[in-house]
């Protein structure tokens, strides 16, 4: 009985059970110090009889009941300012002197406890109907950080008390059918995490309902500006089973709120050198999944928790921790979540954000930038606004799908969503283009909330036939080969027929082909009138169509390699291209990417790139560099591409075209710019010889298996391999020599990238080759190589 009649009690005399005491969050927050071992900053909590005994000794209950009889929650005008003048009935009454002493006294006794005189502390509200397992009212109510000084702390306490009537939490429980004034509020006095970094995590994926992995997400400073949107934080995602870290994605924050010395807090720019570091170590990555473990494992359910890293000793701690409501509920309910999943026939994308809840749905937009505009909103409509703040708790529930600037996948607009189940992106900005000044109003858009894009117009999805032949390719077996057997590609639209052949990728697709069957024009020419986005939209297209239907097999692109000649012959080539002598020889590749006159449409190349891996989220995509003379042009084109967001990673590759004798003789240097080579056998072949590849004349001196070419071949498969990177190879001789194709397999190649109609024959012929290769080696008769290939 002692617990009920309570005014205040510490963090270690509470349990989750005593959330009629002291609401969601103090109780829980006494359960973690009391039964689970993760570090949480101590602190103690008033209960709701103190909120309770406020109430009627000033009278508010009658007042209150007052102001809110007839009000119409859904009518947002009126909610506002109802809600207003509760709030400020409540902050013109004087807490009763008793309740004031008691608090003071306990914020002396916690700087006693802690050994700090005045300490800094987080004024958090805990509603007694919050973080229940069937409804979350987490973040409906107010959260003070960096207060100090009794007097302070008990005016907080009351402003908690008067955010239990905030817009949106009056809403929320309006909808959920709790009564107002039988909801009462905790103020949880907690020691201040001094935050370089803070966020959130999640035992289970909060956009899919997976519950395999832990997902994290952090910000530089303190937690708020996670939760409220206003930043796009780190988001990690950590194998639960492990502990390993399975996926980290690193965005750029401009901003943070941190504490200031003297108390409260402040919003500062971020040093330039810290943008876009990780906010988190591996190390403290994987320590909070250990601490979301243990969490999770004592509450039996998906927890949703907040975590600081203080700065002045790096320690990590858990802040909050509640039971997850969308996911618990719907996977007890319907097991696992089932995704649905769209097909678009056209794919203008307007913009592309974070999958923050999916779905799949299409309507009018309705962009509104100012809360005062709230009451415009219409039902069905799409809304897009730069963050979601907790006010706007009522349109969000009229709306059909929610776009959002800013935020990451665990903020307010995302929470929300999930819970209304409303198709939601977040984080427009972070992706390159926000939400509010890309997508007009009142236009119709269609929205992939599942893979978080959104196009332009309503699409239909299209009916998809199984092709027959593929029950035929299905059934014929091909041998694993050690040695990728890649294809090469002209037409996209042909992608999907050659899919199914045995191919470990494509090793070359030719940028070409879309430039003269879908663009027709020269690049310089439509940056000339005006229409570089043609460009980019096009290739980006032919290059999507190659990469979807491959996927997740890598797709390897080659940058264009036209000759002068050739772009000549597109529209408005006239003007821009010189007239060559020897054009196979002249103005092509790499060249082209960094001289004056052309490197503006070579930047349109990398946004093509840049589309289909972060708009269309095709990251099997990788680049090669054609026709690059020497290592100069390699560091320049490199730093190009970097300049335009094309760097060198895990999943992004750039590999250098080895098709001049160069590239070979200076392989060591080439080597520190790029992550391998395909070998243009053709050019290589013409250059090594001397011998121009398109002349009849000469044409019997020309021939892949010439000594110079395999020895060229195999130094350069020697020297990539010391400094751990690939070689390729994308002529057509592997295919229509098997001889050759043997010897490019005993020189250790790593891939051979083959024509369509020769990748079957090729995929078992590199079997053959491999297996006779092992035999040798087991029997030690195998034939000995009579040339001498060693350069």
């Amino acid at each position: 009985m002692e617990k009920e009649k309570a005014f205040l009690l510490w963090f270690d005399q509470l349990e989750r059970k005593d959330v009629a005491i002291a609401g969601g969050k103090s109780s829980s927050l006494g359960e973690l110090t009391s039964h689970v071992d993760v570090p949480v900053p101590y602190g103690f909590a008033t209960t709701a009889c103190a909120y309770r005994y406020f109430f009627e000794k000033t009278g508010l209950y009658e007042k209150i009941k007052k102001l809110i009889a007839g009000l119409d929650v859904d009518n947002s005008a009126q909610l506002r300012e109802v809600c207003a003048k509760v709030r400020q009935a409540i902050m013109d009454e004087e807490m009763p002197q008793d309740l004031q002493d008691l608090i003071a006294q306990a914020y002396k006794e916690l700087g006693e406890k802690v050994g700090q005189a005045d300490p800094f502390v987080a004024v958090r509200s805990s509603a007694t109907a919050e973080d229940l397992p069937d409804a979350s009212f987490a973040g409906q109510q107010d959260t003070y950080l960096n207060v100090k000084g009794a007097e302070t702390i008990v005016a907080k306490v009351k402003e908690c008390y008067a955010s239990c009537f905030t817009d949106r939490a009056v809403y929320y429980r309006e909808k959920q059918g709790f009564d107002h004034l039988d909801v009462a509020l905790s103020a949880a006095v907690q020691m201040m995490v001094f935050s370089k970094a803070a966020g959130v995590m999640f035992t289970v994926n909060v956009a899919t309902g997976d519950d395999k992995n832990i997902l994290i997400e952090g910000a530089w400073g303190l937690g708020e500006y996670v939760v409220q949107g206003t930043v796009t934080p780190d988001n990690y995602t950590v194998n639960k089973a492990t502990c390993e870290i399975v996926e980290k994605n690193v965005n750029a924050q401009d901003i943070k709120l941190i504490r200031k010395a003297d108390g409260d807090c402040e919003e500062v720019v971020v040093p330039l050198d810290e943008q876009n570091e990780q906010k988190l170590t591996d190390e403290q990555i994987k320590q909070l999944a250990e601490c979301a473990k243990k969490i999770e494992a004592h509450y039996g359910c998906y927890m949703d928790m907040e975590w600081g890293v203080d700065e002045r000793d790096n320690k990590v701690y858990i802040l909050q921790a509640r039971p997850e409501t969308v996911w618990s509920r719907r996977n007890k309910e319907n097991g696992a979540p089932k995704e649905e999943k769209k097909v678009t026939t056209d794919r203008k994308v307007i913009v592309k954000g974070l999958p923050a809840s999916p779905g799949n749905v299409a309507g009018r937009v309705h962009v509104i930038l100012d809360p005062s505009h709230i009451d415009e909103f219409k039902e069905g409509e799409i809304l897009v606004t730069e963050m979601t703040a907790p006010d706007w708790v009522p349109a969000m529930k009229k709306a059909k799908a929610i776009v959002t600037d800013s935020g990451g996948m665990t903020c307010h607009a995302s929470i929300v969503s999930r819970e209304l189940g409303i198709p939601c992106i977040v984080g427009t900005k972070s992706r390159g283009e926000a939400a509010t000044t890309t997508i007009p109003d009142g236009i119709d858009v269609t929205i992939d909330a599942t893979h978080g894009v959104v196009y332009e117009g309503i699409i239909e999805e299209p009916k998809a036939e199984q092709p027959a032949q593929q029950v035929v390719a299905a059934a014929e077996y091909f041998p694993p080969t050690g040695t990728k057997i890649y294809m090469n590609l002209g037409d996209p639209e042909l992608a999907e027929k050659y899919a199914t052949l045995p191919c470990d990728g494509i090793g070359l697709m030719r940028e070409e082909f879309i430039w003269t069957t879908y663009i027709h024009e020269h690049p310089l020419y439509l940056i000339k009138i005006g229409q570089p986005e043609k460009v980019v939209d096009q290739l980006a297209e032919g290059i999507r169509q190659v990469c979807q239907a491959m996927a997740p097999r890598p797709v390897t692109m080659r940058f264009s390699d036209f000759k002068s000649s050739e772009y000549r012959d597109l529209k408005g080539g006239d003007e821009f291209e010189p007239n060559e002598p020897s054009a196979l020889l002249g103005w092509r590749g790499a060249s082209r990417y960094y001289d004056p006159k052309y490197i503006e449409a070579f930047k349109l190349e990398c946004m093509a790139v840049r589309k289909v891996r972060e708009e269309f989220g095709l990251k099997n995509l990788n680049v090669m560099i054609p026709f690059c003379r020497n290592v100069e042009e390699c560091e320049k084109v490199t730093k190009i591409m970097a300049d335009c967001g094309l760097s060198r990673g895990k999943d992004f590759k750039v590999w250098l075209m080895a098709e001049i004798p160069s590239n070979i003789i200076l392989a060591d240097q080439f080597n520190k710019f790029v992550d391998g080579y395909s070998i243009g056998s053709n050019d290589l072949t013409m250059l090594v010889l001397g011998c121009d590849r398109d002349n009849d004349t000469v044409s019997h001196i020309y021939d892949e298996r010439n000594l110079a070419v395999r020895r060229a071949i195999r130094h350069l498969i020697e020297v990539a391999h010391k400094d751990g990177k690939t070689v390729s190879i994308c002529g057509q001789a592997p295919s229509v020599y098997p001889e050759f194709c043997e010897f490019l397999i005993k020189s250790g190649i790593d891939s051979m990238s083959v024509n369509p109609d020769t990748v079957k024959f090729t995929k078992k012929l590199a079997a053959q080759i491999e297996q006779r290769i092992m035999m040798d080696a087991l029997t030690g008769k195998g034939r000995q190589e009579v040339e001498d290939l060693n350069w």
